[in-house]
């Protein structure tokens, strides 16, 4: 069954635009830009001032009564009112929207001050784990003893999602409900631990209906030289010889003068999709939205959403009469999904108006897109585009990586190119750039599921110098990354990021930390192509993982 939703009326955002002066004709440039109305307002406010300010002082000198006032007078005074609540309208709207709207946003990480307590009241659970009535029709008060609520969840008279809420103790919360789960299925999940974790910090935020957490193993492989800094990278992996190997890789980049590394892109994307009546209805909106003139409109009322989000383009496609449009924006040092996604409403809301017969099916209609693999993100870019190359000597390649230039030239052009190709992979031309990119994924609080788009990548490797050494580059278009928000705030991932020296958010360049991550992410997942390649090449690949990725323990019992 299809599910689509109207959107409301434009409500403030809208209303700030027409008093900008910038009424939205579809398909239609503005009349007047909003840059031309706040010049006229200001100079008005301050010919207003400069004009009374004088007549004042003479009337106080004069003793003459401030309220005796000529047309004149009159008329400024006017001005100056006017022109006050004009600006005043214009710029603390977007203030003060940006102050409420922080407090459910990536924003609130940017913020200096004292950290909330830790014993705060819980969030109100998920809005998706259950209707309103049944979180209604849990009893006021919870039993005493943990025997009688698992009883309770058991059977189902309480809720499993309002523990939390309930009784206001998350550790308490995860054991009652994992003792509950036990008794429904019959299975003990004795090697799930359970102590040892802080519950209170995922509450709201990472993960609902928690019953214990998952161990993994944390590999350090470095030190990474990339412009001109040395990196320890944290790889959370349970993949064996991937930790070894990427180490083995950060050595030959290292040995050989280090790597470099350029962003060539910085944004967001969400893309949402809405019907009008008619094709050529779709057409006017989307001519309006991709109109070079009304970029400065749309991005006012879209940055309202945030004090670090800032609109860099719309670009749209037709199927039919609906519309998919993809906005691209920074969104400093946080991945910025809600971040986009909020400024997109904004938008939307703002449409409304002037198009109310657009139907809004979506704010995400796969355009954008997210954690599919996609022709668009490997294109025109997602998150971070980053480029990572290094000059790798020849003698290194002999001694380090046991191979030679001209073997790992041919491999990686029948393989990772020519290969690729045959299996028609998109942005798949590399030998194993997921298994880094995952890796530090997982030990820094990143979105798993984001590997996708993340993964991206062409490796190149030519000869150079004669033919003496070894060019190789890595080409990542839609690395999708934060230090802010979601799992970086977990106190393990918070202590991978600082190891890298990105955790948080940098005041003085808004971006650069999550950036930052960027370029190592892409760096280590240089060091890991030119170390399998040249085990592929050498012909170690089979040996290592022997060595490696095998263990000699009976698992029989195990699994028992």
């Amino acid at each position: 069954m299809e599910v689509r939703r109207k959107v409301p009326g434009a409500g403030s955002a809208s209303a700030a635009g027409r008093a900008g002066g910038a009424r939205v004709q579809a398909g239609d440039a503005l009349p007047l830009p909003i840059r031309h109305t706040n010049l006229i307002f200001s100079a008005l406010f301050a010919a207003s001032l400069a004009y009374l300010m004088p007549r004042w002082r003479e009337k106080i000198r004069a003793s003459t009564p401030l309220h005796v006032v000529g047309t004149v007078e009159m008329l400024a005074i006017f001005g100056l009112v006017a022109s006050l609540i004009y600006l005043l309208s214009f710029f603390g709207i977007a203030f003060v929207q940006s102050i409420v709207s922080s407090s459910d946003d990536e924003d609130e990480d940017f913020l200096v001050g004292p950290s909330p307590p830790t014993h705060a009241a819980p969030p109100p659970p998920c809005a998706l784990l259950g209707s309103p009535a049944a979180a209604a029709a849990a009893p006021e008060k919870m039993p005493e003893e943990d025997e009688d609520i698992v009883a309770s969840v058991v059977v189902g008279k309480i809720p499993s999602y309002v523990l939390e809420t309930k009784l206001g103790d998350c550790r308490r919360a995860a054991g009652i409900r994992r003792e509950a789960v036990r008794r429904i299925t019959g299975r003990q999940i004795e090697g799930l631990p359970l102590d040892g974790f802080d519950y209170d910090s995922i509450l709201g935020q990472c993960c609902e209906l928690p019953v214990g957490y998952v161990q993994l193993p944390v590999g350090v492989a470095g030190p990474l030289l990339l412009d001109g800094r040395r990196f320890y990278v944290p790889m959370a992996t349970t993949e064996g010889c991937l930790v070894a190997s990427t180490n083995r890789g950060c050595k030959a980049i290292a040995e050989s003068g280090g790597a470099t590394s350029v962003v060539l892109k910085d944004g967001m994307t969400r893309a949402p999709v809405a019907r009008l009546p008619t094709a050529r209805r779709a057409a006017d909106l989307k001519a309006f939205l991709e109109d070079p003139a009304n970029f400065e409109t749309l991005s006012v009322v879209f940055n309202r959403s945030s004090r670090f989000a800032r609109l860099q383009g719309v670009q749209c496609a037709m199927a039919g009469r609906n519309l998919y449009m993809r906005f691209s924006c920074r969104t400093g040092d946080a991945m910025g999904m809600n971040m986009v996604s909020k400024g997109v409403q904004n938008v939307l809301d703002f449409l409304q108006d002037d198009f109310p017969d657009m139907d809004v099916i979506s704010i995400s209609g796969n355009f954008c897109s997210d954690k599919k693999p996609a022709a668009v993100n490997w294109i025109e870019g997602r998150g971070k585009s980053v480029v990572c190359e290094a000059v790798i000597k020849e003698e290194v390649v002999r001694k380090v990586l046991k191979t030679n230039v001209q073997a790992l030239v041919e491999l990686n052009t029948i393989k990772n190119l020519a290969g690729s190709a045959i299996a028609g992979a998109l942005g798949g031309f590399n030998a194993h750039a997921s298994n880094i990119v995952t890796a530090i994924f997982i030990a820094t609080g990143q979105d798993p599921a984001q590997n996708v788009e993340s993964s991206h990548c062409i490796t190149m490797l030519e000869p150079v110098n004669d033919g003496t050494d070894l060019h190789i580059s890595v080409t990542m278009p839609s690395i999708e990354v934060g230090t802010v928000g979601g799992g970086t705030q977990l106190a393990s991932q918070a202590a991978c990021l600082d190891l890298l020296g990105v955790k948080g958010a940098n005041r003085e360049s808004p971006g650069s930390n999550a950036r930052l991550l960027a370029t190592v992410v892409a760096g280590g997942v240089l060091a890991g192509e030119l170390s399998l390649l040249s085990a592929l090449a050498a012909g170690q690949l089979v040996k290592s993982h022997m060595k490696y990725n095998r263990s000699s323990k009976d698992m029989s019992k195990a699994t028992s």
